[in-house]
Parts: C-alpha cells; structure tokens; sequence
C-alpha cells in the first residue's frame, strides 16, 4: 500500500502539469489572437467597407450597338423640349433671345470704384425705380478685383439723367460726368444690328448645309449632319434662355462658331463611316467615336479654362455658349447622328439583298 502512494502522486502530479500545461498554452494563444487584433487595429484603424458594384463595359456596347433606335428617344425629345421653350419665350416676351442693350437699343453706363460693389443689391435698388425696363448690372474686374461696374437699361435717352440719379443713390456717390462713362445705342439701331446678324447666321447655316449635301450627295447622311446642326443650335439657345443670360454680338459670334465645330465632329463621323471601306461597320464607329471624344475632350478642357480664368464679360459669355453647345453635340452627334447612320446602312444593305424595293 505505501508503494502505491508514491505512484498514485506523481500521476496525480503529471495531470496537474498536463492541466496547467493546456491552459498555458491557452492562456498564449488567447494572447496571440489579441496581439493580433491589435496590430490588425493599428494597420486599418479607419477601414470603412463600401458597397462594390461593376461597370459593365459590354452590356453598355451591347444597348449602345443593339438599342440605338430607343436612344434616339433622347435627341428627339431634348430637341422638342427645346422647341417648345423657344416657342413659349416667342408668346411670351416676342422675341426668341434674351437680346442685351448692344442688339435692342438702350444705355450703358460704365462707373469706374475702387470699393467694392454688390451688383446683384446694385440692379435690385434701380429695378424699383424702373419697373417697367430691363436692368442688368455686370462687376468689371482686373487681376480678380473689382475695378468698376457696368449698369446696363432699355431705356430712352431721356430718362439718362433719371437713370444717373438712381445710381448715385444706390452707390451712396454724388456722380459728376467724369466718375462715369454712357454709351446710347438708338432701339432703332440695335434692331437693325441684330437683324443683319440673324441674316447672317442663317445664311452661315445654309451654305454649310448647301456644302454637305455636295459632299456626301445622299440626302439621309446629309440631312443627318444638317438635323444634328440644326439640333445643337437650338437646344443651347433654349438652355440660355432657360439661364437668363442677355445675348450680345459676342454671343451671336459663339453660336456661328458651334456651328462650325458641330460640322466637324459630324462630318468626321459620316466619312469615317461611309467614305471608308477598311474594318467592320462597328469598328469605323468606334474608330470615329475614339477620335471625337478626343476632340470633344481637349475643346471643352480649353473652353472650361477659359471660362475660370477670365475676367471680360464678352469672353464669358461666348464660353459659356460653346460650352453647353459641345456637351449638347455630344449627344447629337454621338447617339442622334450614329443611330441615323446605322438604320440607313441596315436599309442599304437590304436593299442590296433585295429585300427592299427600289
């Protein structure tokens, strides 16, 4: 019997160690994982999980080269929108463009000040004293400081010194005729100007229009860059109207000038497409479409730089004309103008098959 004891406690012992063995390592591997949860902490402690989702560039080209007859949906219905805007401002104001003094006739005083001017409180406060008249005030600056303002009105020669008076008063000045300059355009005369330049405008759109017909000498291509033109003209001018902004001869000069960089991003299409024989009809598109997006790209870089940069109200204005004109062609051209192309071509060639009469 006191042989067994010995063996009996030092079993008991060894499970003891065993037991304090187990936990040990429990004990360190417990320690471990929080080492780890810790230094996995510190490595991402502002880890934030959003939702992943995929740009399906195939579906895209897919509906791009299947649906371009409900993409045609899009250019239509921007361009009745922009008919039917045109035709209200018609009923409404009389007239299709908010025209600025330059091109209806009216004042333009010109007040140089070194302090610093609120124009929009400036035109509220010479509104009331002329409700009945069309008032518009611009900063002029230099360096990006104001330097001046500009007030301009329809509004006679007889009501100058009227005009004057209110001005003073809103700016808190006594002005004498040397703080102010005033140029008087006759309503007579600007409607006459603005005449001539809309004369001008639409004899610029039928000689281009006159020119793609001779190039191309088929009347669906041809008529496709004329509606894509006539298109990118129109809804900008009713996205300006829609803005406020007063038209100047400088903004006239911005539409002539879309009109010439919608035929050219539209031409580059129809001949790529047409002219061309090497390559497949999708891959003639794409290489269009690769080559406009690059001219699109680099203008509207120019344009948007030119708009932040400058500080003359001219130059403002034609960038922000040719700005919405380029994004607009992009659609014209590039859904409205590419879904045309490929319903004459799908026709032509089963006219070739002889499923179509000729």
């Amino acid at each position: 019997m006191e042989d067994n004891k010995p063996e009996e406690q030092s079993s008991e012992s060894s499970a003891e160690g065993q037991e304090s063995t187990q936990e040990s390592n429990t004990t360190e591997t417990n320690t471990s994982e929080e080492n780890k949860d810790i230094e996995e902490n510190k490595k991402e402690p502002f880890k934030i999980k959003f939702p992943s989702f995929k740009l399906n560039l195939s579906k895209i080209k897919n509906i791009y080269e299947t649906q371009y007859k409900k993409l045609l949906i899009l250019p239509i219905s921007l361009l009745l929108i922009a008919i039917l805007l045109i035709g209200f401002s018609v009923a409404t104001t009389g007239d299709f463009i908010q025209r600025d003094v330059s091109l209806k006739g009216g004042v333009t005083v010109t007040i140089p000040s070194t302090q610093q001017i609120d124009i929009s409180q400036l035109k509220n406060a010479i509104s009331q004293k002329f409700p009945q008249n069309d008032i518009s005030t611009k900063s002029l600056s230099k360096f990006g400081s104001q330097v001046g303002v500009i007030v301009e009105a329809d509004i006679t020669q007889a009501e100058v010194n009227n005009l004057i008076e209110e001005i003073g008063e809103a700016l808190n000045l006594k002005l004498t005729t040397i703080d102010y300059s005033i140029q008087i355009v006759g309503s007579s005369l600007g409607a006459s100007f603005f005449k001539e330049i809309v004369v001008a405008l639409l004899i610029a759109f039928l000689l281009m229009a006159l020119v793609v017909f001779i190039y191309f000498r088929t009347i669906i291509p041809s008529a496709a860059v004329v509606l894509a033109v006539f298109s990118d003209i129109l809804i900008t001018l009713a996205i300006v109207n829609l803005l406020g902004l007063r038209i100047s001869s400088a903004g006239i000069a911005a539409f002539l000038m879309l009109i010439g960089y919608s035929v050219d991003t539209n031409i580059l299409l129809s001949t790529r497409v047409l002219k061309r024989k090497e390559g497949t009809e999708n891959e003639r598109f794409y290489g269009a479409l690769k080559t406009g997006l690059m001219m699109s790209s680099t203008t509207l870089i120019a344009v948007t730089t030119a708009l932040i940069f400058t500080q003359s109200e001219i130059i403002k204005q034609i960038m922000i004309i040719l700005l919405i004109g380029l994004l607009i062609d992009l659609i014209n051209t590039w859904i409205q103008n590419v879904a045309i192309l490929r319903l004459y071509l799908a026709r032509k060639a089963r006219k070739a098959m002889g499923d179509v009469p000729t």
